[in-house]
């Protein structure tokens, strides 16, 4: 069923709510009911009924469920680690290499790209490394926040031996097009399809430019860093209430082995399972065994502090679980379908690979589904990239590129919730500071698709 127009209407509605109220659940619910609202007036059912069953599906779905538990779990590890003074064993070991802010986000930077296989063990883990010493440099935690989103998806993309990679991999090579071209396997074509990865190349490459000054502080970073020149205060008010005061003497006998241990296992039982699930609560598991017998903590203090741990990821999973239900949303309502619809008839075998950027990864950033999106996309973009003659190698990587910008962009991607979470800020002020470097890696991929398409 289609439903014209009237379908663009949800997106606007998340995207001008979320402007003004600065809010990111309160926006997604908004466009959820309306969704509902345009389905139930089109099939005459109760919205009442779409609602509750669109819900229910979302968080009953064992992916959603995955990602909470995984989420909270991971918020109970640092809060364990914090506790035994971990991080700031890490902070004090980084401090004798990191002098000042821009060494600080240079090694941010190096670390994310070091810890490339997943982009959540590589945002949860360099934020875990340098927020303490970031605060010590008085870096603005919107400028780390920025440094570790950069090297997440766009790092992982990049690189054969990801999550990221292994999923677009299989995605693409159900497509007889693309096994068409004979690379000999799915992780092959990939790898051929890596150097046409422009949003992620610039997105990496601006991440040292901006830390070096060559590309400007504006608009809301600018003024984080002024707020920090001014007040000392490496957050804003509205990031007061994720941050917990800590005791003067949290920095005294601290052991770099309490952060290492941990973080090594989560690192290691994530490469050999590929499941961050089993890693974290290996971690956790690791953490009890090295804390207990030292005393660092007792039994039940350690039950209370993962329990506490996974309560402070609460409003970060309801912004989630919202962007699901969006996405869930957006799919009911055909908004890929419909996108694609509107494009199809101006498409050129030279332009095909920008065109395809561009509405990956718009619908990316209106439903927050860095995955689901290109997914759902690649069978239509693809077969019709082949009929216009396009070049599906560049193709494959617009399509890859749209869902990186969306997981980089998008003000309610998992990607961004999370960094904003594990950053300790306020995931709008993240948003707005993060957003206008996206933008210039966007317009230049825009750029360099284009120019491809004729050369290629």
């Amino acid at each position: 069923m289609t439903y014209g127009i009237i379908t663009l209407l949800p997106a606007f509605l998340v995207i001008v709510i979320a402007i003004i109220s600065r809010r990111t659940t309160e926006a997604l619910f908004a466009g959820c009911v309306t969704s509902y609202a345009i389905i139930a007036i089109k099939t005459h059912e109760s919205i009442i009924t779409l609602l509750n069953d669109s819900l229910f599906s979302v968080i009953t779905d064992y992916d959603t469920v995955w990602l909470i538990v995984v989420c909270g779990l991971f918020g109970s590890l640092i809060a364990v680690i914090t506790a035994a003074k971990g991080t700031h064993a890490i902070a004090n070991f980084l401090g004798k290499i990191c002098k000042d802010g821009k060494s600080t986000l240079l090694v941010s930077w190096l670390l994310g790209i070091i810890i490339f296989v997943d982009d959540y063990l590589n945002i949860m883990t360099i934020s875990a490394c340098t927020k303490n010493l970031s605060d010590k440099r008085k870096v603005p935690r919107e400028s780390l926040a920025y440094v570790i989103d950069s090297t997440g998806a766009p790092v992982c993309v990049l690189l054969p031996f990801s999550t990221w990679a292994i999923f677009f991999a299989g995605v693409f090579y159900e497509n007889k097009e693309i096994v068409a071209l004979n690379y000999g396997s799915a992780m092959a074509t990939y790898i051929h399809a890596i150097p046409f990865m422009f949003y992620a190349i610039f997105a990496v490459i601006i991440v040292p430019m901006f830390i070096m000054g060559i590309i400007p502080k504006v608009g809301a970073m600018k003024k984080a860093y002024n707020r920090v020149e001014t007040t000392g205060k490496v957050y804003s008010d509205a990031s007061e209430r994720f941050n917990k005061k800590e005791n003067d003497d949290a920095a005294k006998d601290t052991n770099i082995l309490d952060f290492i241990i941990p973080i090594g296992t989560l690192i290691v039982v994530q490469l050999v399972t590929d499941d961050m699930f089993v890693a974290v609560v290996a971690a956790i598991l690791i953490a009890a065994v090295i804390y207990l017998p030292r005393k660092k903590m007792k039994g039940g203090e350690f039950c209370d502090l993962w329990v506490q741990g996974f309560a402070d990821s609460v409003s970060a999973l309801m912004i989630i679980v919202a962007a699901l239900w969006m996405r869930q949303a957006s799919a009911d309502l055909n908004l890929p379908g419909y996108v694609i619809d509107i494009v199809r008839p101006f498409v050129s075998a030279n332009i095909y690979p920008m065109i395809a950027f561009i509405v990956v990864a718009v619908l990316g950033f209106i439903t927050g589904s860095n995955w689901g999106i290109p997914a759902v996309c690649a069978p239509i973009i693809i077969p019709l990239g082949a009929a216009t003659g396009a070049n599906l190698l560049i193709v494959i990587a617009a399509i890859v590129c749209g869902g990186t910008f969306c997981s980089h962009a998008c003000f309610y991607s998992d990607a961004t919730v999370i960094t904003s979470t594990a950053c300790g800020i306020e995931n709008m002020d993240h948003v707005y500071t993060q957003l206008p470097y996206a933008m210039i890696a966007a317009v230049a991929s825009c750029i360099a698709f284009l120019i491809a398409g004729f050369v290629f």
